[in-house]
């Protein structure tokens, strides 16, 4: 019998669109060689335009999901997406601190592409004072950097995204990746920072169009990266390279946003076999 491949639990809402969530995380995990678990936080209705509702599930029904894999399997990281309540961040930073060697990706999902708002402040203070201090690595583009770093009740509080990356190291995560999607910049700059600063910053080509999943794809792919061994900076390295071939090779199934092709590779592989 062959060794199983890496394990990868993922906490995250569905998404019936395939374009982000717990969806984009289970494909882009197994693209890149990882075995997905998955536990399910909220059932969301949204499609490639935007998200229409969304309901979180029950906290004991998400513990019980994640106790019975972690009872039977050996994971070997975490990924954390869009949690739905505050009830359910207390209930996962609950199990993951009993996994303290187990490394633990945070992806903050504040709000959709379109602007939807996905996270209330009272889950953003859950956040920051519960799953921060316990995550590797947090993965904000700059708009949730900024709110995440933001001090509470000061809206004129505007921090630039180094003093942003350092509020949150402070909170007590180990590495903050800060991507720049968002940012009215010719070209997309990604940039990681640790204790002592910034460690790598990395600019891609700015594609055109919106895409459905970016980011969930990357933080999964990050995610896979540190599952096979590679230290943090590679590790954001290797899942940029990737997350940026699938949004190149990206398609617009709907009316809305384009969708990374998080199996872009096979394509090739089937074009090249036409050929």
């Amino acid at each position: 019998m062959s060794p199983p491949p890496p394990l990868v639990l993922t906490f995250a809402a569905t998404d019936p669109s395939g374009g982000a969530g717990l969806q984009a995380d289970i494909l882009t995990l197994a693209s890149l060689g990882c075995h997905p678990l998955s536990v399910a936080t909220a059932i969301t209705v949204q499609d490639t335009l935007g998200v229409e509702d969304i309901m979180a599930l029950d906290a004991d029904l998400v513990s019980d999901q994640a106790r019975g894999v972690l009872e039977d399997m050996a994971v070997d990281a975490f990924k954390i997406g869009l949690l739905g309540s505050v009830e359910t961040i207390a209930v996962i930073a609950e199990i993951v601190s009993d996994y303290p060697d187990i490394p633990l990706v945070l992806d903050p999902v504040l709000a959709s592409g379109r602007g939807d708002q996905l996270a209330t402040e009272e889950m953003i203070s859950a956040m920051r004072e519960l799953l921060l201090p316990q995550a590797t690595l947090v993965i904000p583009n700059s708009m949730e950097a900024r709110r995440l770093a933001q001090d509470e009740g000061d809206e004129e509080d505007d921090p630039d995204l180094g003093e942003c990356a350092r509020r949150l190291l402070d909170m007590g995560c180990e590495y903050v990746l800060i991507t720049g999607t968002h940012e009215n910049t010719p070209q997309v700059v990604n940039t990681l920072y640790g204790r002592e600063g910034a460690l790598r910053s990395d600019t891609w080509q700015r594609l055109p169009g919106s895409y459905h999943g970016s980011g969930c794809t990357l933080a999964a792919a990050v995610t896979a990266s540190i599952a096979h061994g590679f230290d943090i900076a590679e590790a954001v390295k290797e899942a940029q390279e990737y997350t940026w071939q699938t949004l190149r090779a990206g398609f617009r199934p709907g009316m809305g946003q384009y969708i990374p092709d998080r199996l872009f590779w096979a394509r090739d592989e089937d074009d090249e076999d036409a050929d």
